[in-house]
């Protein structure tokens, strides 16, 4: 059972026992990714969170990593495009420990200047790994351009001219702005007792902000078509296709879900099918959705041998079509259905997926559906609500990105 209280300053702290367990995981969840920057603030919320293992007040680096090495436990975050985590799991015997670490991290890091100017450095490399990664940086291309005019379409790396002018000034106003108890949530999952929640409260129960709360701007980002292409010498062509999608909490997400894994979610799907297996086009094509809140996407991408880049882009587009004429079979459904269910469920055997998993649902979402009410939505779907989404994605607007060599790339007829 999922448990929820709120603080006194309005942070949530969001619990699931789990006594079949000797774990727990513990993660601080900050509504903060890049979505929720200025342009000339992009990149800073992965940068912070990078530079809040950096050491505090009373804690190196280095005691950090040490402590947790002690504990035989893991410590890690995340950034995305709405929201920052950091989390560690450990032995339900050291959850304590590791909960004053955490708070030890998110209250007392220094963000000192010469700490600040090396990650610098390390994040320099990270996004050149991103575009030395052509498969990596293709859907980078896409999004950049698909929304353009808007923070969700920027990278949550950021870019190198932003993050060259980001100072302890630069993080703490962001942090100010947006580390704010409203906006924090702390999820717990594993075989923990009443004794941590209440240092949970403790530790995070009454802290302030110093700015006034200022609503979010929630206008729904322009989605911008058409075909944006890098030159790129390298042995396989890379290939995006974007589609509007549908935001966090829609209806109708659950038909998507169905959709995406019939087109190419799965080995069985008609993308992997008739792309790889049938003419060998491609040794990975896969289609995936991202939700947000007020906006979102469908991609397919694929990999190719450069000659082949137009029969492939070719063949995606008579997948989609035949979807779109001829719709979707009974077994395509009830495959997916199982496939959906069956990776749902899995992935949550442990105690660091179900604090995930909480966790995010709270943050961004405000509420939680228990595993039958998941199922039983899945299992709701039908072929008309699938074809319905597959009219409202696929019929309206795209945008295409490509990376591959110059006499190939501009071959390509859209």
């Amino acid at each position: 059972m999922i448990k929820k209280q709120i603080c006194a300053n309005g942070a949530r702290i969001i619990h699931e026992h789990m006594p079949y367990v000797q774990s727990v995981a513990l993660g601080v969840w900050i509504e903060a990714g890049s979505a929720n920057e200025k342009e000339a603030e992009s990149g800073i919320a992965h940068f912070i969170e990078h530079m809040l293992f950096k050491g505090t007040s009373t804690r190196s680096a280095r005691m950090i990593a040490e402590e947790f090495d002690r504990m035989g436990g893991d410590i890690n975050a995340f950034t995305s495009k709405e929201s920052t985590c950091f989390f560690a799991t450990v032995l339900n015997n050291h959850s304590g420990k590791a909960l004053s670490i955490l708070a030890d991290m998110f209250f007392n890091s220094t963000f000192l200047n010469e700490e600040i100017e090396k990650e610098k450095s390390v994040i320099f490399d990270e996004i050149a790994a991103v575009e030395d990664t052509p498969d990596d940086d293709v859907h980078e291309i896409l999004w950049e351009n698909m929304y353009r005019n808007h923070s969700i379409g920027r990278p949550v790396l950021g870019k190198e001219k932003t993050i060259e002018t980001f100072n302890k000034e630069t993080i703490l106003n962001f942090m100010e702005r947006m580390y704010r108890p409203e906006r924090i949530v702390i999820s717990v999952a594993g075989n923990y007792d009443e004794e941590l929640i209440q240092q949970i409260e403790k530790e995070f129960g009454s802290f302030q902000s110093n700015e006034e709360h200022v609503e979010m701007d929630l206008e729904i980002p322009e989605f911008f078509e058409g075909v944006w292409v890098k030159e790129k010498d390298i042995e396989q062509a890379q290939l995006c296709m974007g589609f509007p999608g549908i935001s966090l909490g829609d209806p109708n997400m659950y038909d998507l879900a169905i959709l995406d894994s019939i087109i190419g979610g799965a080995m069985s799907s008609r993308l992997f099918q008739e792309v790889r297996e049938e003419r060998g086009l491609a040794y990975s094509v896969y289609s995936y959705y991202s939700s947000y809140i007020n906006s979102g996407a469908f991609v397919i991408y694929a990999g190719t041998s450069p000659e082949k880049l137009s029969e492939l882009y070719s063949t995606i587009n008579v997948v989609i079509d035949s979807i779109l004429e001829k719709g979707v079979t009974d077994n395509e459904i009830l495959n997916a259905k199982e496939q959906l269910k069956g990776g749902f469920i899995l992935g949550l055997e442990s105690s660091e997926s179900r604090m995930n998993r909480n966790g995010n649902n709270e943050l961004l979402l405000n509420r939680h559906l228990t595993i039958d009410e998941v199922i039983s939505r899945i299992d709701g779907v039908n072929i008309e609500g699938i074809l319905r989404m597959a009219k409202k994605i696929f019929v309206n607007k795209r945008s295409n990105s490509i990376i591959g060599p110059k006499e190939i790339v501009h071959r390509i007829k859209f």
